[in-house]
Order: C-alpha cells, then sequence, then structure tokens
C-alpha cells in the first residue's frame, strides 16, 4: 500500500455536524491492492465501483455541500477486488484557490469542487458539481483516478452543469441543465449526443433563481422542478432559503421540441433533491417519483412520493407511497426515463440529524411494498448503485454500496442480490480506511471487447 499527498484537516473541540464523526474528512490518499473478502464476489462484475463526496483538504467548510471532491473507487475483475484507491478531484479551487467569482465580478465556471457526482458519457468520466464546470478523470490501467482537467465540451459549454444529468438508454443523448447566477437566463437546457458533442442549449424563462438540484427525462419528454429554495446571497454558509410564497411547479417540454414552450403545471411547495424515475404513461400522462421534502432546512426528512401529470387536465395528482424515511433513489439505469418496477434508496443520518439505523430500501412500483436490507447497529450505508447480471434491462443485478461501521471506525464494500436484499450480503470487501459519507457514485463495467 502506498499513501501521497498527505494533509491535516482543521478540527476543533466542537466540530460542526458535517464535521464529525464520518462526515469528516480523511487526510490521505491511498492505494491498496488485493483486499481482503468475506463472501465471494461475482465474477461478472469487472468494472470500477465510484463514488464521489465532499472531503475539505486544507479546512473546515461552512456546509456539507462546500468540501473538495474526493473519488473514492474500488476496481473488480474476475470475484477479485483487485484495488482501492481514493483521490482528490484536482479542480483550479483545489490546487489553484480559484473562486467561483473574480474581483470585477465575472463568474469563473472552472472554479468548483466536483464533489457531488462521477458518471460516464462518450468514453469520458466526469467528476460533477452543479455550480460548475464538469472535471474528466482517468480510468485507464495506470491512470486511476487522476484529473484530466475542465471539460466544457469544446467550449460550447457556457454556463455550470448539473450533477444529475440523464442518459437516454435509447438514443444515448446525455440531457442536463445549468442554473445560479444572480442574472437570467436562471435555467438553460442543454443536449449532447451520443458522441458527446454539446448540440443543443436552450434558456428556459423562469422567475427567479432557485436550487434546483435534479429534474426527470422519458421517453418524450423533460421536466424540470421550480421549487421554492431562492438564491439569497446575503445568508451565510448556504446561500440558499425556503420561500413557499415562490411557489412550486414543474414544467413539461417535449423531447421532439427542444426549443418549443415549456408547460408548467402547479403542485404543493416542497423540495426535492433527488428523482427516482420518470416515465410516459400512454400519451397524456407523466409519473414521477421522487424522494419529497415537505420543507427545506426544518430537519424534515424525505419520503418516497409520486407525482401523476396529467396533460389533458394540466394537473398533478400527488401521493406519498411511504411513511419511511429515505433518500439517494437509484433505478437500474439502462431503464432510466422508461417504466421500472424496481427503485432503490437508502435509509441513513444526515449531518445533524444524529444516528439512524442504516437500511436499503427496494421499493416495487408497480405492485406496492418493500423490502428492506438492515446493516446492524452503527452500520450505516450510502447510496447503492445497481450493477446488472446480464443484459436485461430490469433483470437480476447487485446493488453496491460503501457501508460505515462505527464501531471499528472502518468502512467495507457491500454486494446484495436485487432477488433478495433482505439476505445476507452476496460479498463484503474490507477497505484500508473509512469512506466518509458522501453523494453520488456509478458501476462503471468495462466497456465489452
Amino acid at each position: 500500500m502506498t499513501t501521497t499527498s498527505p494533509t491535516t484537516a482543521s478540527a476543533s473541540d466542537a466540530p460542526a455536524p458535517h464535521m464529525a464523526g464520518n462526515f469528516a474528512p480523511v487526510t490521505d490518499e491511498l492505494t491498496a491492492y488485493d483486499l481482503p473478502v468475506t463472501g465471494t464476489i461475482p465474477p461478472e462484475l469487472t468494472g470500477w465501483f465510484l463514488r464521489n463526496g465532499p472531503n475539505p483538504r486544507d479546512a473546515a467548510t461552512p456546509h456539507w455541500f462546500f468540501g473538495d471532491g474526493m473519488v473514492h473507487g474500488l476496481r473488480l475483475e474476475g470475484g477479485r477486488a483487485v484495488s482501492y484507491r481514493n483521490r482528490w478531484v484536482r479542480t483550479a479551487t483545489l490546487t489553484e484557490g480559484a473562486r467561483p467569482v473574480d474581483a470585477q465580478g465575472r463568474r469563473n465556471l472552472a472554479a468548483g469542487v466536483a464533489n457531488t457526482h462521477v458518471v460516464r458519457h462518450a468514453g469520458r468520466t466526469l467528476a460533477l458539481v452543479e455550480s460548475s464546470f464538469p472535471y474528466e478523470i482517468d480510468c485507464r490501467p495506470g491512470h486511476e483516478l487522476e484529473t484530466i482537467g475542465v471539460h466544457d465540451f469544446g467550449g460550447r459549454l457556457t454556463t455550470a452543469m448539473t450533477a444529475h444529468p440523464k442518459t437516454c438508454p435509447v438514443t444515448g443523448e446525455l440531457h442536463f441543465f445549468g442554473y445560479g447566477g444572480p442574472t437570467p437566463p436562471y435555467l438553460t437546457y442543454h443536449r449532447a449526443d451520443a458522441s458527446g458533442e454539446l448540440v443543443l442549449s436552450r434558456p428556459i424563462d423562469v422567475p427567479g433563481p432557485t436550487m434546483m438540484h435534479d429534474f426527470h427525462l422519458t421517453a418524450r419528454h423533460v421536466v424540470f422542478m421550480d421549487l421554492p429554495v431562492v438564491f439569497d446571497h446575503s445568508r451565510p454558509g448556504m446561500p440558499y432559503r425556503w420561500d413557499p410564497e415562490y411557489g412550486a411547479r414543474l414544467g413539461v417540454l417535449r423531447r421532439d421540441d427542444p426549443r418549443g414552450a415549456v408547460r408548467w403545471l402547479s403542485i404543493d411547495p416542497c423540495y426535492v433533491f433527488h428523482a427516482l424515475n420518470a416515465h410516459d404513461e400512454g400519451d397524456r400522462r407523466i409519473v414521477l417519483h421522487v424522494a419529497r421534502y415537505a420543507d427545506f432546512g426544518d430537519g424534515t426528512p424525505a419520503h418516497l412520493w409520486r407525482w401523476t401529470i396529467d396533460l389533458d387536465t394540466g394537473t398533478v395528482a400527488e401521493e406519498q407511497l411511504d411513511d419511511c424515511f429515505c433518500e439517494f433513489p437509484r433505478v437500474d439505469d439502462r431503464l432510466a426515463g422508461q417504466p421500472a418496477r424496481f427503485g432503490h434508496a437508502t435509509t441513513a443520518e444526515l449531518p445533524g440529524t444524529g444516528p439512524i439505523p442504516g437500511a436499503l430500501l427496494r421499493y416495487d412500483l408497480e405492485k406496492g411494498g418493500v423490502v428492506r436490507h438492515d446493516f446492524g447497529p452503527g452500520r450505516t450505508p450510502g447510496e447503492a448503485v445497481f450493477a446488472p447480471a446480464d443484459d436485461r434491462p430490469g433483470g437480476p443485478g447487485w446493488l453496491l454500496t460503501y457501508v460505515y461501521d462505527a464501531s471499528t471506525d472502518a468502512s467495507d464494500l457491500v454486494v446484495l442480490d436485487t432477488e433478495d436484499i433482505s439476505a445476507d450480503p452476496v460479498a463484503t470487501v474490507h477497505l484500508p480506511q473509512r469512506v466518509p459519507y458522501g453523494f453520488h457514485g456509478n458501476w462503471l463495467p468495462d466497456p465489452a471487447s
């Protein structure tokens, strides 16, 4: 095992919740090989499991969302845990101290922490945060997780990029948006083709600057969520506030008319960080599943809800599906924008909530019901990513997640069989250091030869 770039994270006698326990950063970049495994890693799993999250390098940050991005990667091949490594994303903010706004008030979209997600499109692996450009990282043998640099689609991208782009499994197109900034346009919709070329950027008129973290894609529509968390530069730390007077609405845009009118439909005030999935139901209905908060910033947990848009009446039916707290909802990405029977979500602590029994949830979105995997006292999972067992979308597979054990102050990669997630793990890979709680990641299988 080798160690590089040691640093010292700041600490205090009473750290903020997002700097305490397993929210606190790790200080070293490690590389370890031939990791110990309990159980058997499915031999079909050959590729990278990557997860991004905030890991402040030199100092505490005023909010969990603002730490420097660090990608944790586990390489699996032929039933072996070949290697683990963690690397900071070498953004201009990390290496040069770049600021989002310079002394002349100009926005620098290369200045960001790239700490929220890591996705692959058109052969590029991108670390994302919604306030800036993405950064490309290298997953080639011998270059694992090194930062290549800013990716702005050959200079065509002129806004920030959401951390939650959607890849259409039919066309291979990447759909995304950019928001932010104190002046219009507050929202811009983008589309890149399957080869990675940015082919569409169109502003969308919204009343004001809101925090738009995620959106929805179906086979025929794009649906935006304009929700009442509004930009407020006077607030220290997180520069947004809950303002139910702003209203809440969903904006529907036809994919075959991407420069056409956006139809806005009102819903009850709420906030959504993360969408599970969406699909068209016939010609005139759109079904959306979301992790919905009744409020923002008051500690109220999110629950799974279904919204059904009726395009004939211009109304949205809103229905809570479960009373269990859930976040980080995911689906088999090969069914993104298509009807999917199953969805998965995580129950775990967030900064300030205190300990919550960690569990993964598997929802049957067609027949109802939920199956739960509890990890036991002090064991907390992160987001669970679906890895397929074969080429059938919606077929069998595994859930991969990093799990922190408070009793040992260590982390594992846990592999669960989706056919029965309540059963014991198929495999547990024991990691050389803990993985702090973070945000999102992906299973990136090796391309077929």
